[in-house]
Formats: structure tokens, C-alpha cells, sequence
């Protein structure tokens, strides 16, 4: 079916889809509230960093690099004895990995948090993190991926900004690192976030509008399948009036279709007031890439899917699974401008 054809008439099921949605799986589903915000403190050089894994093991390897690369930004590593602990994938049992996270917002040698990795894991934890001590001891709190799942729990749970940003075993280049620094260690009025030149290199890096426009709100979101997971949870987030911006890696285009199928029929899409997309590395596929198979491009399947929200969609943006990564403050005002392809923070992060 040509691209125009398919387009015409999915947006005859999207529009059903839109009228429908909240007949469908929100009926019982609790509605989730913003709480006032809370800023953390800024992290200045010196500062001490506590490492942890909520979610996959990491290696000796990716203990040290995480190490250096806090050195990179003038901070000191502090971890536990269960950083390196394993349980099948995970990093440790459920409670060692909760432990860990409520231990480095309760210590008060521990100025802000830093995720060594993601992986699967960090849902499982959810329940059994102390939400009244982390609203008591705010903090930093960086990671991305899996991380989403702290990001969006503990926001709805507490308020805090948190940050979806590099883990300590991402690479810590320039574009990397002076993003960091401008949002968490050195903060502006405004900032204005600035796609990297990866686009140059096309295909998955591609940027391109999905629909015109400036949208302002607070930012929210992560990684698709997690987000996809929390409607109907205890850590769902309010998406009213907010920018989402989402990511994800290695998913067939049916799979990100599926995902954002369910967004919308939970009635979540329909009440953002933009979406930034990042880079969805590995998730595209040719028409006829194997034999026998019929298939969408991703970029179909996020025209289809997104156009008709009427909202400003813009993908490619520098975030995601890729090396020149932003740091998002999850629960900041921001403003989306598709024409040109920027994020801008009207407010800092940080105290």
C-alpha cells in the first residue's frame, strides 16, 4: 500500500481510536495528580555521587567506568558492597537494589544519584522504595532506559525533579558532558537544548517534523515501554498539558506501533501538549528486509499514530539510546519548537 494511501485511511482508525479511548482500560485506572514540585540541589565539583543499579548487573569494568566518568564532571563515586551484585540479569535482588536507592537519598554524604546502568529491573522495586524519606531528602537522580521507572514513580509519588540523562557507564563526550554541566551543575534561566550533528548521518538520526508548532508544559516521559507499562499503576503520571518526550532501541516498527497503540487507547496521548521524540535507534525497517514480509517504516508508524493529536511531534531529537544524549529534567517548563528543532527550559532544574 503507498505511504499516502495507508496514511488516509489509519487516520480514519486513529480518529475512532482518539473518540473512543476513554471507554477503554481507564475506567479503573487511578487518576494520577501532580504534586508541587520539588528541586533538588545543584551538584558542584567535588561533590559526591552515590552509584547504584536498579535495574541489570554491571561488570567491574562498568563499576570503573562509571568511576571515571564521574571524574570527568569533577565528581567523586560512593557506592555499596551490592553494586556489583547479581541475581540471573538483575543487579542483585529486589531488595538489595531498593535498598540501595532509599540508603543513598537517606545519606547525607551522598549529594546526588547517579545510575551506573539500566536494564530490566527497575518496576520490580517500585513498591518498596520509601517515598516519604526521598520526598525528606530530595536529590538528584540521573539515569535513563529503565530508569524511566524511578523517574515517573518518583515524581507522581513525590514531586521531585529527577533527570533522564546519561548512566555512568554511557560515553561522556563533549556534547554529553556540557549538556549535563548547563542543567544539573551549572543552570541558566533558560536553556536552550540543541539536537546534536548525528542527524547528518541520516537514517535512524534523521530529524524531521511529524507535526508543525511550539507546545509548552512540563516535561515527561522516558522510554517507551516503560512508560507504556505505568497507566493503571500507583506511578502513573498526569500527562495533561505536559511535553512527553519518549525513546526507545531495537523494537520492530509493529512493536512501537503496538505501544503507542495502548497509549492511546488508555486515553494518555490525547492529553499531551507536545511530543518530542528521540532517536528510536534500531527500530526502523525496510519493506522487504526479509523475505516474504510486509512491513511499515517507523516513520509511517509515528505519522500515523501521532499526526492526527493535532499537538507539535518532532523526532530525531538528542536523547535515547545513542552517544550524544541531552539531560531531560523530568517536571520542568519547557517549550518544544518544531521549526527549529529545539527543547528550551524556561526555568532551572536545580536550587
Amino acid at each position: 500500500m503507498q505511504r499516502r494511501s495507508f496514511l488516509k485511511t489509519s487516520a480514519i482508525i486513529s480518529a475512532a481510536t482518539v473518540a473512543n479511548s476513554n471507554s477503554i482500560l481507564s475506567k479503573n485506572q487511578p487518576t494520577p495528580v501532580d504534586l508541587p514540585i520539588i528541586k533538588p540541589k545543584r551538584l558542584k565539583k567535588g561533590d559526591t555521587v552515590g552509584l547504584i543499579v536498579p535495574g541489570g548487573y554491571i561488570s567491574e569494568d562498568g563499576l570503573e567506568e562509571s568511576i571515571e566518568n564521574l571524574e570527568k564532571l569533577g565528581l567523586k563515586a560512593y557506592y555499596t558492597d551490592n553494586i556489583l551484585a547479581r541475581s540471573g540479569y538483575l543487579g542483585g535482588s529486589d531488595k538489595q537494589r531498593s535498598d540501595d536507592v532509599n540508603h543513598m537519598f537517606k545519606n547525607d554524604k551522598v549529594d546526588g544519584i547517579m545510575c551506573a546502568r539500566g536494564g530490566y529491573g527497575c518496576d520490580r522495586i517500585l513498591p518498596m522504595l520509601d517515598y516519604d524519606m526521598i520526598k525528606a531528602n530530595p536529590k538528584v537522580l540521573v539515569g535513563y532506559s529503565d530508569i524511566t521507572a524511578l523517574h515517573n514513580a518518583i515524581f507522581t509519588k513525590t514531586g521531585l525533579v529527577t533527570f533522564h540523562g546519561p548512566v555512568g557507564t554511557s560515553t561522556f563526550n563533549e556534547f554529553t558532558i556540557n549538556n549535563f554541566i548547563n542543567v544539573i551543575m551549572e543552570p541558566k534561566d533558560r536553556y536552550v537544548l540543541k539536537h546534536s550533528d548525528d542527524y547528518k548521518k541520516g537514517g535512524d538520526y534523521e530529524v524531521y517534523a511529524i507535526r508543525e508548532g511550539k507546545a509548552k508544559g512540563r516535561l515527561a516521559g522516558g522510554n517507551l515501554r516503560i512508560v507504556v507499562t505505568l497507566p493503571g499503576t500507583p506511578y502513573d503520571v498526569d500527562f495533561k498539558d505536559k511535553i512527553l518526550y519518549l525513546e526507545e532501541v531495537d523494537e520492530k516498527p509493529y512493536r512501537v506501533d503496538r505501544m503507542l497503540t495502548e497509549l492511546l487507547l488508555a486515553g494518555k496521548l490525547q492529553e499531551v501538549s507536545g511530543i518530542a521524540l528521540g532517536v528510536f535507534r534500531k527500530c526502523d525497517q525496510k519493506v522487504g528486509s526479509q523475505k516474504g514480509e510486509r512491513t511499515f517504516s517507523l516513520k509511517e508508524v509515528l505519522f500515523d499514530r501521532l499526526y492526527d493529536l493535532g499537538v507539535p511531534v518532532i523526532y530525531g531529537l538528542s536523547f535515547g539510546h545513542i552517544e550524544n544524549k541531552y539531560t531531560l529534567p523530568f517536571g520542568i517548563n519547557a517549550e518544544l519548537d518544531v521549526m527549529n528543532q529545539t527543547i528550551t527550559l524556561e526555568e532551572p532544574a536545580v536550587l
